[in-house]
């Protein structure tokens, strides 16, 4: 069994159901609302501490910052909001702008460049030309446990609700200039790398670090945060990260992720209340996260005890109804309120209305940067 005090599987606790929101965003020229690649060049340009909030990712036309861990999902996107305005007033300054969305509706592959940083050089090396697609950009929660035991259960648990938040959170129907008649485009980008997807069934702990270490030891990959699956555990800060919603052009839309995410959590380690059949149906999980990347809140998944197809929107509504009670003792049912907006309105379809059917991308990036940085609603 692996040494947990000295190796990378050691897990810190963190307090149960603690929360922090990622956001992966994208630097834009004002005046094409094209892609511009320069976040190591705008970073020290910023201030100090909105500075030390930031960093850079693969591709050099994407930020990303992140919450403190929170106990109500309210004070995680408050600190969102707060740095959402910072940036965009900041990089107004600077004759940029920012915006939100799962990908860019009309940038090309060939205008991508690659971060010049000895990880993402390594990826570089490593993928080829992988490394050059197109960015994409996503919101991650991390959901805080205290020991690695109750992390597996919920890794495990769950993936099982990966295709209800991929379809709540699908925000990207553009890809190189073209409705792609997908609500996420990013999905397929993103899984062209190695690791991702919805990861196996785990027995314990131990399984899971008997597996990842088997790889490591191989040289398969650097170290376990090349593992970009869709639920992962974040050892180092003792969290499972749920990786697999495009990130939201509003602020509204991303506290109402984070608190999905944050009463399932808690429902499913308090009642396990998904059925334990699905744990082992791997090929259901995924022909539903595909069902979910095209079609978005209009998908009919796969439903193995009814033996036919449900639509996602009554999955979704029977997942609120039990998760709600877990949301009313976290703090967190003003934001789980904001599901049922975002599931009338999704992101894609926003975005299709927007961009007039595809002969107007310039408008609607520029309404991804107005929208960035609007406050976000009260939750009611």
């Amino acid at each position: 069994m692996p040494d947990r005090d000295t190796d990378w599987s050691r897990w810190t606790p963190s307090a149960p159901y603690t929360v922090g929101v990622e956001e992966e965003v994208m630097l834009l020229d004002p005046g094409s609302w094209e892609l511009q690649q320069c976040s190591i060049d705008v970073l020290p340009r910023l201030s100090d501490d909105l500075r030390d909030r930031l960093s850079v990712e693969t591709q050099l036309a994407v930020v990303e910052y992140a919450s403190d861990p929170a106990q109500r999902v309210g004070d995680a996107i408050a600190q969102l909001a707060a740095i959402r305005a910072r940036l965009a007033d900041e990089l107004r300054g600077l004759g940029l702008a920012v915006g939100a969305a799962g990908t860019h509706p009309f940038t090309l592959w060939t205008d991508t460049e690659v971060t010049p940083r000895e990880r993402y050089e390594e990826i570089s090396r490593t993928m080829g030309e992988l490394a050059r697609r197109e960015p994409t950009f996503a919101q991650h929660v991390h959901v805080g446990v205290r020991d690695p035991e109750l992390a597996i259960r919920l890794l495990n648990r769950l993936r099982l609700h990966v295709p209800v938040l991929l379809a709540l959170s699908a925000n990207s129907p553009f890809w190189q200039g073209r409705d792609t008649r997908l609500a996420s485009a990013r999905i397929p980008i993103w899984g062209a790398f190695p690791r991702t997807g919805i990861p196996r069934r785990f027995d314990d702990y131990d399984h899971y670090v008997r597996v990842v270490g088997e790889l490591l030891r191989c040289g398969a990959f650097a170290d376990h945060s090349y593992l970009w699956w869709d639920v992962r555990p974040k050892p180092e800060i003792g969290t499972v990260e749920v990786r697999i919603a495009d990130v939201q052009t509003r602020l509204q839309d991303a506290a109402a992720i984070a608190a999905l995410v944050q009463a399932v959590a808690r429902l499913e380690l308090e009642e396990g209340w998904a059925p334990e059949p699905l744990l082992d149906a791997t090929e259901v999980l995924q022909e539903n996260r595909f069902l979910a990347s095209r079609d978005g809140m209009e998908a009919e998944l796969v439903d193995l005890g009814e033996g036919c197809t449900v639509p996602v929107r009554q999955v979704l509504d029977g997942l609120l109804e039990a998760a709600r009670p877990h949301a009313q003792d976290l703090g967190c049912e003003a934001e789980l309120d904001l599901v049922a907006e975002l599931a009338a309105n999704p992101g894609a379809e926003r975005q299709r209305r927007l961009a007039g059917g595809g002969s107007a991308l310039s408008h609607l990036v520029e309404h991804l940067a107005d929208a960035y940085a609007a406050p976000a609603p009260v939750a009611r």
